[in-house]
């Protein structure tokens, strides 16, 4: 799972536990959050591989996301996060804007698109934006950003938070998998 947290299956939306933001990591933090992104589009394909269509279409909780929408949500958001790492070494702490993912969840892309597309969008996303990690010198992740849902915060909040997420959504999957015995 990570550097985050130790998993708690008594809540489906939170398999791993909710995200405890840090402004700040230390240098070993922020190694593991990077190779947690790095390893991301592949633990998501581990996670839906061999999944049918109606596996494919089953909410991982009552009155959440299918497996599907959850699989195009998350380079959705990473194309995002991305973007806005960008924004933020570019730019004096810029504004960015937030996007509503449960409309996003709800147009036809999200329901109907094979998921291996979105599985190519999150290598291609990933591999871009881990390199782009790789490079930048630690006091680039002091750099801010301003966020209207979570205010000013560092690239290091960001990496942390994005991180977290790409876990969050895998153990969404893999959560479901084995309460539902799906081999």
């Amino acid at each position: 799972m990570g550097p985050f947290l130790a998993i708690d299956m008594s809540d489906l939306r939170y398999p791993i536990g909710m995200l405890q933001p840090k402004d700040s990591l230390t240098v070993a933090e922020r190694a593991a959050a990077i190779e947690q992104l790095a390893q991301t589009p592949d633990r998501m394909r581990a996670a839906v591989a061999g999944l049918n269509d109606e596996q494919l279409d089953t909410p991982y909780r009552e009155g959440g996301w299918t497996v599907r929408q959850v699989v195009h949500h998350l380079p959705d958001s990473h194309v995002n996060w991305y973007i806005r790492f960008k924004l933020a070494l570019t730019e004096e702490e810029p504004l960015i804007k937030p996007f509503d993912e449960t409309r996003w969840a709800e147009l036809a892309d999200s329901q109907e698109t094979p998921v291996e597309t979105s599985l190519r969008l999150l290598d291609s996303v990933h591999g871009r934006w881990v390199v782009l990690l790789r490079a930048m010198r630690p006091e680039e992740f002091a750099r801010r950003m301003n966020h209207p849902e979570h205010g000013v915060i560092s690239l290091d909040w960001a990496l942390w938070g994005s991180a977290w997420h790409g876990a969050h959504h895998v153990a969404h999957i893999t959560s479901l998998r084995e309460r539902m015995g799906w081999r």
